[in-house]
């Protein structure tokens, strides 16, 4: 079997337990990514799925917590398929949800493409190629049976956790005035849970954690196109979350974004 083959049998049995709810304790040892770049190949076949092109990109574990929680030492980047999208104010179907929780993030629409290149893109260059801000929310979810035990690469194999997202109108264009550093956040799980947060539980700046995403994708020698979405992470603590919910972000000034859970 080919290293393709192989990289393409994970993402085939990733798929299929993603489609059916389903579970698995790890990867079988044949087919099993053993380094970043490896899980990364394995990830790029779930394009192959998609009927459209791809709506963007997540990154996981920006916060030294996330980090510990699921025993890796940087963050994971993992794609956003446009079947996976809703605008805020729909609904999305709860399903077999494993982690159920959501998470409050800032996101990023791209106004031009940043090409791979040798050397490192600065913040300022990336902020320059930027569009719109958004609040977002991410609906993650894992493949897995113990996401928290089965490493970086397999997490990156299994898109690192990538599974529903909700986007927000675009924020005023005042937003690249405003210290998202310190702006704060509130997520709510109407009429149960309330989590206060802020952008620098995202990589220290949401717009750091940006750069971070773009300059991994240029190592990959993927381009960041034109019009995608980069979610930066979580900015609260994960909301507990179950079918019925309706979860609210509150971004203050920078706007609102909310779904229901059926």
């Amino acid at each position: 079997m080919t290293n393709n083959e192989r990289f393409n049998a994970a993402s085939d049995l990733l798929w299929h337990h993603w489609q059916s709810g389903t579970r698995l304790t790890s990867l079988p040892s044949a087919i099993r990514p053993e380094t970043r770049a490896e899980g990364y190949r394995v990830q790029a076949h779930l394009e192959q799925h998609s009927g459209a092109p791809l709506f963007g990109w997540k990154i996981a574990a920006t916060s030294r917590a996330g980090q510990a929680h699921i025993a890796v030492d940087g963050p994971l980047a993992g794609r956003l398929l446009h079947e996976t999208v809703v605008d805020s104010g729909g609904e999305l179907t709860f399903g077999a949800n494993h982690m159920r929780v959501a998470e409050a993030e800032f996101a990023f629409r791209m106004g031009r493409a940043l090409s791979p290149r040798r050397d490192s893109y600065s913040v300022e260059e990336v902020l320059s190629a930027v569009d719109t801000l958004h609040p977002a929310i991410e609906v993650p979810d894992s493949r897995y049976e113990d996401f928290t035990s089965v490493g970086a690469a397999q997490l990156i194999a299994d898109n690192a956790c990538a599974h529903l997202f909700v986007l927000g109108p675009a924020a005023p264009a005042a937003w690249r005035g405003i210290d998202l550093v310190e702006h704060v956040v509130v997520g709510t799980v109407r009429g149960t849970h309330t989590h206060h947060g802020k952008g620098a539980n995202v990589l220290g700046d949401p717009r750091l954690a940006l750069t971070w995403l773009v300059n991994e994708l240029s190592g990959l020698d993927i381009a960041l196109k034109a019009g995608q979405i980069v979610t930066t992470g979580t900015c609260i603590v994960p909301l507990p979350i179950a079918a019925g919910d309706t979860i609210e972000a509150d971004f203050g000034e920078l706007g609102e974004v909310s779904v229901r859970l059926i």
